[in-house]
Formats: C-alpha cells, structure tokens, sequence
C-alpha cells in the first residue's frame, strides 16, 4: 500500500534551519560546486573532492614545501554593496599565489574557507568560479575547502573569504633575499588597483566623506567606484616564472600588500642594506590620488596602506637589469629604486 504525506508533512522543516542552517540547502549547492572544482584538477592531485582531506603528491626530497594563507579583508564589503561576487575568488588565490612567488615558489594546491549566516547558493557558486578560473590560470588545483554557516557571527548578506596556498620549490633555487646587496637595482610591477589592502580606509573616504555610490564614477576616470575597488588583484606568477625559464638572476622579491613598501621590503632586505624608492619614476593611478586628496590623508601614510599602484618588486644587479626589463616588457616594468647600504629600512626620495 502506498502511503501519502500531506504538504505540510512534505515541507516540515528542521529545527536547525529554523535556527538559521539549512543544511539541504547547503549541500544541493555544494553538489554543483563540485563540478566547478574538478575542472582545477593537476597531475598531482590523488582522488577527488569530498573526503575529509585533499590528497596531493609529494613534489619530492629535493623540494621545499613553502604555504601561505590570506583573507580578501573588507574588499568584500564592496563587492556586497555592488553585488558583485565573481573576482573576489581571483582575489584570493592571485594574493597567495604572489605571496609564495616572492620565494620562487610554483602554486601546488590551494583551500578556502567561506564563512556566512545563511548559504547563498548564487554568491558561492559565483566566489567559487572566480577561485577556479584564478586556479586554472595559476596551473593549481583546488584541492577542498570549508563552506560554514554560523548565523548570529556573520551579518546576513555578507561573508568571509579565506585562502590558503601550498607550492614548492628547489631547495637551491629558494629566493630569500640574502645575496641583495648595496647597489642592486629595485624593479616594480603594476598593481591591479589597490589589490586586497587598504579598503577598510578607501570605503570610509569614498562612500561614507564623498557620499558615492557604487555606481558613481571615481572623478577623473571612465571606472565606476565598484570597478575601479573590484579591479582583480594581479597574479605576478607567469612573468616572474619567465624570468626563472630564461635563467635570469633574481635577487629577492616583494609582494607589495598591507603595510605598502616600508613594511614589506625590509622583509627580504639583509641587515646591511637600505631600500631607496624614488616616487617620481612612476604614474600613480588616479584613484590613489582621489583617496588621497577627498581624505586629506598624507603622503607618507598613503605609501604605507596602499601600494600606490606598484604591486610586486623584483630586486636585481646591475647588470641583469636591462634582461630584467625586456623580459618582462608586457608587464610595463619601471625601475623604482636602489639597495644601498643602512639598516634594514625603505627611504623615499621625491
């Protein structure tokens, strides 16, 4: 005998999505998640996504595992306020893939953690696309993740992105800075906007002094405020990766991230050598100016929050600087700077 339910029968909902988890819910989105993640699968990766731990090949004896993690920071407060959601994943993996590429590491595998008060299927599957596609772009698999719904810590409509990465790296081809000394030549890179630092000031100046909206133009500019803060965070790794195929001396690199030049160079500087970085050799882009100008911040602070549109920095010799520059012509290479000697810091000229 066949038994009916009634609709109410059919529709009973659990105390915990009462409470505000539905995990049904969840887990139908996760499903389609899944396939998103396959396609980010490497020759290294063991078995598939679902277990309790991603399992990766061991890149060998010879190797040294190098892993970082980062978070997107208030960046995702925009991208709730344009209700934009699918570069803030190539946020995430693009940061920790440069964070590991200033010691000459290649992306192996990379984790997420999202953390929210209800599971959005719509706004995680559009994260997650932009993790895969950054994923694929660096040659990493996504190995797994974390997708958490805590109601009551999290505001309703917002979340919280986290990354973890792990790559690798000949133990002899390891960059640590140690061979810089006075008289090497400083190189940056353009950054794709203010990358994953500053926000929390940029938002108060922008929306909260300047009163725009998401949809204003930045003054001086054909970007909207949401596409001028939402400009995806670049990946330095296939130009800096030409530079190690072409067999051309590197130094020590710096990714220019929160705490801008005076933080993050003297990480790989040696005791003995000062940073000097001249100001005046490069155009910074308008919307750092905007910032600058509508806070009334000063100049000094602005180099130490934002990286002022130079996102990665590569330290070479003298005479491997002009290979330096044309190898990297696509990327629009300036020379910055100079090591000389001192104690450990970054001065500024102009």
């Amino acid at each position: 005998m066949m038994i009916k339910y009634s609709s109410a029968q059919q529709k009973k909902v659990s105390a915990y999505a009462l409470a505000g988890v539905d995990i049904d819910s969840k887990m139908s989105g996760i499903e389609v998640i899944k396939q998103m993640v396959a396609t980010t699968k490497t020759k290294g990766v063991v078995g598939g996504i679902g277990t309790f731990g991603g399992l990766f090949q061991s890149p060998g004896k010879e190797m040294l595992l190098v892993a970082s993690t980062d978070g997107v920071g208030t960046k995702l407060k925009v991208a709730a306020m344009a209700k934009k959601h699918d570069t803030i994943g190539q946020d995430i993996v693009n940061h920790c893939v440069n964070d590991i590429l200033v010691q000459g590491a290649r992306p192996l595998f990379f984790l997420d953690y999202i953390g929210a008060a209800r599971f959005n299927t719509a706004v995680f599957t559009d994260v997650i696309s932009g993790i895969v596609k950054a994923c694929k772009e660096n040659d990493c698999a996504l190995l797994g993740g974390e997708t958490a719904e805590m109601p009551g810590l999290y505001p309703l409509g917002e979340y919280d992105l986290v990354g973890t990465i792990v790559g690798a790296v000949e133990k002899r081809k390891v960059i640590t800075g140690k061979t810089i000394k006075p008289g090497d030549v400083v190189i940056g890179l353009p950054s794709g906007g203010l990358q994953t630092n500053g926000f929390s000031l940029a938002r108060k100046v922008i929306f909260d002094q300047c009163g725009l909206t998401p949809h204003d133009h930045i003054p001086g500019t054909r970007l909207t405020t949401a596409d001028a803060l939402l400009s995806v965070h670049r990946s330095f790794l296939r130009p800096v990766m030409a530079l190690m195929t072409k067999k051309i001396p590197i130094q020590g690199m710096v990714h220019i991230t929160g705490g801008g030049f005076l933080d993050n160079i003297p990480r790989v500087l040696p005791e003995n050598c000062d940073a000097v970085i001249d100001r005046a050799t490069w155009p910074v882009p308008t919307l750092f100016t905007f910032i600058e100008r509508q806070g009334k911040v000063e100049r000094d602070e602005m180099y130490r929050v934002f990286n002022m549109g130079i996102g990665y920095v590569i330290i070479s010799r003298p005479r491997d600087v002009r290979k330096t520059l044309t190898a990297l012509a696509k990327q629009s290479p300036v020379v910055i700077g100079k090591i000389q000697k001192g104690t450990r810091k970054v001065l500024y000229v102009n």
